[in-house]
C-alpha cells in the first residue's frame, strides 16, 4: 500500500520511508481553510515561519515569534487528516543551545499537535538535531539558502556553488547522521542537490533545488498565484488567484456602488402580518 493511500495521519518514519519512492509532495499552510484543502494532496504540510512575510507582511521571517508559529500551528492542525504536519522552530528559539532548542520544540509540538519540528543549519546545527531526536522530537532539517541567516548570506541567493558545494555536502551528511527524517534543500543547484540525494539515505525535499530530489515543497500562496509582485525562478504558478481574486472585488465593489447589490434575494423581508378572523 502506498503511502498516499494511507487513511491514518502519517509520520516523520513514513515520510522517510518514501526515499527513492514515490516523490513526497509538501506545501505550506497556515490556516485551517488552506490546511483543509492541501490535505488530500500532500504527504507534509509545513507551517512555516514564511508565515510571517505570507499573511503578516513582514520584510523577512526574522520577525516571526513563537506564538506567531503556535497560533497558526494550531489553525493548520484542525484542517489535516491524513498529511504530517511539520511546524517550523522561529528564528531566536534554537540557536542558543540544544537545551533551548528542546524547549521549545516540545512547547511547538504539545501546544500545536505538530508531528515534527523544522530548524535550519547543517553541521553547526547536528548536536542540537541529535540532542532533539534523542529526546522524542522528529527534526526534518534545512540546508541551503536558509532564509534566518539571510544577513549573513549577504541576501537571498543560490547557495552551493563552486568551491561553497563540499561545505553542503558536509551539511547534509551533518544533520542526516544526526538522526534528522528528511532534509529541505533551498536554492541548490540541481546537479549539486541531486548527488546529495543519492549520497544521502533520508529524503530530499527541494524548493529550488532539482526535479531529482525526493520530494518538492513549495508555499502554496506562490503556487497558487496570489501575489503578482512575487515571481522567483523556483516557482511555478499552477493557479492566477490572485488576479481572479482583485477580479471579483472589483466586479464587487461596481455592484455596491450601482446598487445592483444586495438584491431582493440577499436581504430578509418581515414576516407576513397573521390574518385576524
Amino acid at each position: 500500500m502506498s503511502a498516499t493511500s494511507q487513511s491514518r495521519a502519517l509520520m516523520p518514519a513514513d515520510i522517510a520511508a518514501m526515499k527513492g519512492g514515490a516523490p513526497i509532495v509538501c506545501l505550506t499552510a497556515y490556516t485551517t481553510p488552506m490546511a483543509r484543502l492541501v490535505d488530500a494532496a500532500c504527504d507534509l504540510v509545513l507551517v512555516g515561519d514564511s508565515v510571517g512575510m505570507v499573511l503578516h507582511g513582514l520584510p523577512s521571517t526574522l520577525g516571526v515569534t513563537m506564538e506567531m508559529m503556535i497560533l497558526h500551528g494550531r489553525a493548520v492542525a484542525r484542517g489535516l487528516g491524513r498529511a504530517l504536519m511539520v511546524i517550523d522552530m522561529p528564528f531566536g528559539s534554537y540557536e542558543a543551545g540544544p537545551e533551548q532548542a528542546f524547549a521549545n520544540a516540545a512547547r511547538l509540538m504539545a501546544d500545536t499537535g505538530a508531528g515534527a519540528v523544522k530548524l535550519e543549519g547543517g553541521a553547526h546545527m547536528a548536536a542540537t538535531i541529535a540532542f532533539l531526536v534523542a529526546r522524542g522530537v522528529p527534526v526534518m532539517a534545512h540546508i541551503g539558502l536558509t532564509p534566518q541567516s539571510v544577513n549573513t548570506l549577504g541576501g537571498y541567493k543560490v547557495q552551493g556553488r563552486g568551491s561553497d558545494a563540499q561545505r553542503l555536502r558536509d551539511d547534509a551528511n551533518a544533520v542526516a547522521g544526526a538522526g534528522a527524517f528528511a532534509v529541505v534543500l533551498e536554492k541548490v543547484p540541481a546537479a549539486l542537490a541531486d548527488e546529495i540525494t543519492a549520497m544521502l539515505a533520508i529524503p530530499t525535499v527541494g524548493i529550488g533545488a532539482s526535479a531529482g530530489c525526493d520530494g518538492q515543497v513549495l508555499v502554496v500562496d506562490d503556487m497558487l498565484g496570489l501575489f503578482s509582485d512575487f515571481h522567483p525562478k523556483f516557482v511555478r504558478r499552477f493557479g492566477e488567484l490572485g488576479a481572479a481574486a482583485e477580479a471579483a472585488i472589483a466586479a464587487y465593489a461596481e455592484a455596491v456602488r450601482a446598487r445592483r447589490f444586495p438584491g431582493p434575494e440577499h436581504v430578509f423581508a418581515e414576516p407576513a402580518q397573521e390574518q385576524k378572523p
